[in-house]
């Protein structure tokens, strides 16, 4: 059958999204890898796909699938393509648009510029939550990685994610330490791994080594997660700008029980069809 797509990225972080409100399909693992390969497929990052809500309060589930097959909680630069998507697409009028994910519900709303605002809930610290395999909730975590001890915060931002301060994140060794915390065998689901280098406090730059992908341009829970680890830390102020590779996000955090806000763009590359 014959499968109309649009693909998108936020901030470099590239999408392919799929309505499934009005088009029917069923993606395994193996198809879905075909599709991300950007030889001889599409190409992504993360697949997107748009579905009617099983809740009568929601707008839509958005559910989200990695290069390599495996389903995950939540991405923030999709959320973002999920909202301009679904406006574009004329499946909602609705410029604040709530949605079901695997990690929570999400608050979209979308401005008059393009840009959007994502209420990406509350942060989790507790280690069963992120998961992560500790005996107690730290802010400090030391991991034994290939020999070596390795300090970091670890955190949920409804997806897990581990923090690692670095003194500038060109040196970091993103390519060689990501895939290694990424599979240790103390985060039973793999984590997202973030590089920070800290600027100033209302600045930080970030890599991230992303679960079943590898290092993208962008991760906006990547994003969130490195802010609020820098916050709690004392080292952030409230609200931090956030540049990485692909581009720059603005991201707000008050404190302890509160939603983290992610603000950034959205951009439509092209419209498709594919047999599937």
């Amino acid at each position: 059958m014959m499968l109309h797509f649009t693909k998108m990225h936020g901030l470099g972080n590239d999408f392919m999204v799929i309505d499934l409100v009005t088009q029917r399909a069923r993606l395994d693992s193996e198809r879905i890898r075909a599709l991300a390969d950007r030889r001889f497929g599409i190409g992504f990052d993360q697949l997107l796909l748009v579905e009617p809500p099983s809740r009568p309060d929601m707008d839509f589930r958005y559910r989200i699938f990695n290069a390599d097959g495996s389903e995950v909680e939540n991405c923030g630069n999709g959320a973002r393509c999920f909202a301009r998507f679904v406006l574009d697409q004329k499946l909602t009028a609705r410029r604040e648009i709530a949605v079901q994910t695997a990690g929570g519900n999400l608050l979209l709303k979308v401005a008059d510029d393009g840009r959007v605002r994502v209420d990406m809930g509350a942060p989790r610290f507790a280690p069963d939550e992120i998961p992560l395999t500790a005996d107690a909730q730290s802010h400090d975590y030391a991991l034994d990685v290939d020999g070596q001890t390795i300090h970091l915060d670890a955190l949920s931002m409804g997806n897990p994610h581990a923090v690692i301060d670095v003194a500038s994140i060109d040196d970091a060794p993103v390519a060689t330490l990501g895939p290694l915390i990424e599979a240790h065998p103390r985060f039973p689901k793999r984590v997202n791994v973030g590089f920070m280098e800290v600027i100033s406090r209302q600045s930080v730059r970030l890599r991230v080594f992303e679960r079943g992908v590898g290092e993208t341009l962008a991760c906006g829970t990547g994003a969130c997660a490195a802010v609020v680890s820098g916050i709690r830390r004392g080292l952030l102020d409230q609200h931090v700008d956030v540049a990485l590779p692909g581009g720059a996000l603005s991201i707000e955090w008050a404190g302890s029980g509160q939603s983290v806000i992610m603000t950034g763009p959205a951009e439509r590359v092209f419209d498709g069809r594919v047999v599937v």
